[in-house]
Parts: structure tokens; sequence; C-alpha cells
């Protein structure tokens, strides 16, 4: 027995039941949500509840070998990783089928399909953790800082090329880990303030709004006027947000695509149409509200059951669990996200190797977004982007992505005491 292993721990069971737990959860949802009364086959490739039945157990079976390879190997293999998922990506984009407007899939036969999206995620996180902890590497310097930041921005880009805006979009979860390792505050709240402002010059005439910015710079220019690099900052602000303001209506009428301006026009009230552009959402409201309290029970959704909500199964798979289990089930559900973020936040505290630390954290962070987006805009606070809930969505790739990026944490947290 070398020192490696005689220093080895336990699996974190919490994690490992709440992953199991999910599963089983979008399993259910998804067999509502396809199941023809008389035909059951638990693997049947014809059915969706089948196919993700092979998903599920081909993704125990990648976890196991997650658990038993040596865990030196894993920040050895982060660039090797890293490069495969842009070589990926970057096939896609070449001959990727389209799919919803999206060049995502790479079509590997007999209706198996690769997303490579969700293994960029897993490729940036572990090489975005083995760069910061490389001796040496520090946030303070501008060169590292760089290569940080192309870390996420390549392989985010490739995806927004494939159209797939919803996953280049978690690309920008790496903010908070930015955040946690010495980036100001400030530029997170830069982040908002430009979504806010985007927001408000769709809602409000741009003279108008010019003119509300002015007032409230000139206020705190004047309460900073004894601080000239405040008043410097605060000039450059409101010039850029000028500048901001006059071009979004060239960004939203030129740039996004008609789905996507119809999406934001729902969010923000400019237009409500049940049956157009607001129809998925309408009837994913319909379908949560419709469970109650305690739910209509399992098989017994009727929104579920007679396919009146599009992607309910993928997108959309949080509305099967409030209508057939309800407020007490779509309840579960949330507190089982929060509970495993909670705890991924104290494993990553709890590593010795900064290595280990930051790839926790880039989990967390990754399905921090997954979570808050899916579930935000199946209950139409958020713009339907289209990502999956991990676990729980359909779908093949996502399944396999996360249980990478979990069974890792696991594998991680049990020599949390080595340095990598």
């Amino acid at each position: 027995m070398n020192q490696l292993e005689a220093r080895s721990g336990k699996i974190d069971f919490g994690v490992l039941f709440v992953i199991l737990a999910l599963m089983a959860i979008g399993w259910l949802s998804i067999f509502a949500t396809s199941y023809q009364e008389g035909n059951f086959g638990l693997f049947d490739f014809s059915y969706a509840y089948g196919r993700q039945s092979v998903w599920i157990l081909s993704s125990l079976i990648l976890g196991l070998m997650i658990m038993i390879v040596d865990v030196r190997f894993l920040p050895r293999m982060s660039f090797s990783v890293f490069v495969g998922v842009l070589g990926l990506l970057l096939l896609v984009l070449a001959l990727g089928t389209v799919i919803s407007g999206s060049r995502s899939w790479i079509d590997l036969g007999a209706g198996v399909r690769l997303q490579p999206a969700e293994f960029a995620k897993y490729g940036a996180a572990l090489f975005f953790a083995k760069y910061l902890s490389v001796p040496g590497v520090s946030f303070d310097n501008t060169t590292h800082r760089r290569n940080l930041l192309l870390i996420v921005l390549i392989p985010a880009l490739l995806v927004f090329f494939q159209g797939d805006t919803g996953s280049a979009i978690v690309f920008g979860s790496f903010i908070l880990i930015f955040y946690r390792i010495g980036m100001p505050g400030f530029y997170v709240f830069l982040v908002f303030y430009i979504a806010a402002l985007f927001v408000a010059t769709l809602l409000i005439k741009q003279f108008v709004l010019l003119l509300l910015l002015l007032a409230a710079f000139s206020a705190l220019i004047y309460l900073s006027r004894n601080k000239r690099t405040e008043i410097i900052r605060f000039l450059l602000m409101f010039f850029m947000s000028a500048v901001f303001i006059v071009s979004v209506n060239y960004i939203f009428s030129e740039v996004l695509k008609p789905h996507q301006k119809d999406r934001i026009n729902v969010l923000i009230g400019k237009e409500y149409n049940p049956r157009g552009s607001a129809f998925n959402v309408n009837q994913s409201l319909i379908a949560i509200g419709s469970g109650g309290f305690e739910g209509k029970g399992f098989l017994q959704g009727t929104q579920t059951k007679y396919n009146f909500v599009p992607e309910q199964s993928t997108d959309f798979i949080f509305c099967t669990v409030g209508e057939e289990w309800g407020f007490v089930g779509s309840s579960i559900t949330v507190l089982l996200f929060v509970f495993v973020l909670i705890r991924l936040i104290i494993l990553a505290e709890k590593q010795r190797s900064e290595f280990s630390k930051y790839y926790i954290y880039s989990v967390a962070a990754i399905v921090f977004v997954h979570f808050l987006v899916n579930i935000g805009m199946t209950i139409a606070v958020i713009p339907v982007i289209g990502i999956p809930l991990p676990f729980v969505s359909y779908g093949g790739s996502a399944m396999w992505a996360f249980t990478l990026m979990l069974f890792t944490v696991l594998k991680l947290n049990m020599h949390r005491n080595s340095v990598l």
C-alpha cells in the first residue's frame, strides 16, 4: 500500500445519495411522459424511459471507472481532456447534425447522438483547476488572468457558434470562481448591471433612460468629488453605458434569433401570446399549478400524459415533477440540489490540494447555473434558453457529463488530505 492509498478516505455518501435520488426522480418523470399502457420494457430503446435506463446504467459504470482510477491521473489528464473536447467542438461545427436550429450533435447512428458541449464543461473545469493549481500561478498576474479567461472563453465561443446559446451561457458560471480567487466584486456587479441595462433599454425609451443615467452618475460623481479615481471610473461607466444603450436595438434586432427575441419579450412583459411565443412557459405553469400541494399522483398528470408541454422530458422536466408530485415533490427536488451545492462548497474548503479545491468549486458553479436556469425558465422567471436539469432531464450526453463531474468530485474528496 503506497502513501497516497493510506491517506484515502471514505466516499461521501451524502453526495452519492443525491445523485442516485435525482436519477430516480428523472427516470420516473421521463417514464410518466413516454409510457404507453401495455408496453413496458425497462431497456426498450423505442421509448424515452428505456433509453434513459441505458444512460443511467452506463453512467453508473462510468462513475465506477472514475472511482477505481488512480487519483493522480485526474490532474495529469486535464490538458488532454480539454484539447479533446475542443477537437470535438470543432468537429461538430464541421460535421454536426442540426436539431432545433443548433448544430450541436454528432450522430453516432442507431438513434444515438453525442453532444460535446456537455463534456466541454467537464474539460474546462479540469484544466481550469489544473492551471490554477500550478505553483506560481496567481490571479494577480495579468498573463495568468488572460490564460484562465481563455480556458473558459474558447469552448464557450465554439459552443456559441454551434447555435447553442444556453450551453454557452453556462460557461459564465466560472465568473463565480474568478470572484472566489480574487476578482473584485465590482466586476461581478458589472455583469448584472449590463444585464439590467439591456432589459431597461428594451422597456424604456432611449432618451429617457440616458437622462436617468446622467442624473444617477452625476450624483455619484458629486459624492465622489474628492476621489479622482472614482470620478474617472464613473465617467467611463456612463460613457460605456450610453454606447451600450444605443447599440442594444441593433443587437436585439440583428444578432438575436427570432425565438430568442420572443422569449425575452415574453419574460419582460412586452409580448404575451399563450398560443405563440409564450406557449411553452404557459403550459409549464399550468402543469406545475395543477399539481397543487401533493400532486395528481404518478402517471396521473394530464398535461404530462397528453403531451401538452413541449420538451417535457428535457428542458421542461421539472413541470412533470410539479404536476405529478406537487409542491411536496418539487420542494424535495429543489432541496436535493440545495443540499448537494452546499455539500460541494464544504468539500471544496476541506481539500488540501489546490487542484481539488478549484475543480470542486467549478463543478458547484456549473451545477448551480444549470439548476437555477432550468427551474427558473419552467416557472417563467428566466428566459427559456434550453439547458438540462442535472441527472433529471432526459439525455445521455448530459447524464454522462454530470456523472463525470460529480464522481470526479467524490474521487478527489476521498484523497482530500493529499496534494495532487
